[in-house]
């Protein structure tokens, strides 16, 4: 049940979100995937929201937030979510992200290590080496064959984006996918984090192998890992119960 939702002006552009869960719980920051929208996150409530007060966000261009001004990248992702945070007044969370989500939450908890009390992260690559397999596939994806394969994601952000061009998103998007610079992954960034952090991925998800994954773990200090099985990139639609078991305990476990 959401408690509070609208929009937050950051940078100029117009960014939704929504409140949910305890409101006297301690934050927890909740991050959509790419191409995708707050909606795609419910499944974890059941098991989240009676404890944790759950702050949810579209990015620029996703779900209710329109595509304005900068062009997209996990750095600008990255300051849209530390504005919307500051405007709501909240200083210290712990984060879950899927995929871009958790991207994104690298970036966070290595360059705020302040704010960030924990971090879960789902099928979240944290660098692209130019030999990666997904990048072939990145670079052929089209806004027919997304539409083909998510069609009520599709018809959902047509029926609410304020201004919907799913065709300029997707072409956005994957731009952000293949960013190298400094504005996209964190590669050797993640070596900062030192909040408590989960690594979770499916065991059949192509574009985040298990061996990038495990070698992530040495680099986060102290870093936990779940491998979902029978599961392929969205583990947490796949199998809601198991990864949100496992979700919540991890968090119960930094309270203790």
């Amino acid at each position: 049940m959401i408690d509070k939702n609208g929009y937050i002006n950051v940078s100029g552009s117009p960014m939704y979100y929504e409140l949910a869960g305890n409101p006297n719980g301690e934050p927890l920051v909740l991050l959509h995937g790419g191409l995708g929208s707050i909606g795609d996150l419910t499944p974890l409530y059941k098991y989240i929201a009676p404890d944790y007060s759950l702050i949810s966000m579209d990015f620029r261009g996703h779900g209710k937030s329109p595509l304005n001004g900068a062009s997209l990248s996990y750095a600008q992702y990255q300051s849209d979510v530390q504005e919307a945070l500051s405007h709501l007044g909240v200083k210290r969370y712990s984060l879950f992200g899927f995929s871009d989500g958790g991207i994104v939450g690298y970036r966070l908890a290595a360059q705020q290590p302040e704010s960030v009390i924990c971090l879960i992260t789902l099928g979240s690559q944290w660098r692209l080496e130019a030999n990666d397999p997904s990048i072939e596939l990145l670079r052929g994806l089209t806004a027919e064959f997304w539409a083909e394969r998510f069609p009520a994601d599709v018809d959902s952000y047509n029926a609410s984006n304020p201004k919907p061009d799913f065709k300029k998103l997707v072409d956005a998007v994957k731009a952000v996918w293949l960013d190298t610079t400094e504005s996209g992954y964190p590669c050797d960034l993640v070596e900062s984090i030192t909040c408590p952090s989960l690594i979770i991925r499916g065991d059949n998800d192509f574009l985040f192998s298990l061996n990038e994954a495990a070698l992530l773990k040495t680099k986060i200090s102290g870093a936990d890992f779940a491998n979902i099985p029978f599961t392929e990139h969205a583990s947490h639609q796949e199998s809601p119960e198991l990864v949100g078991t496992i979700v919540k305990q991890f968090l119960s476990q930094q309270k203790a």
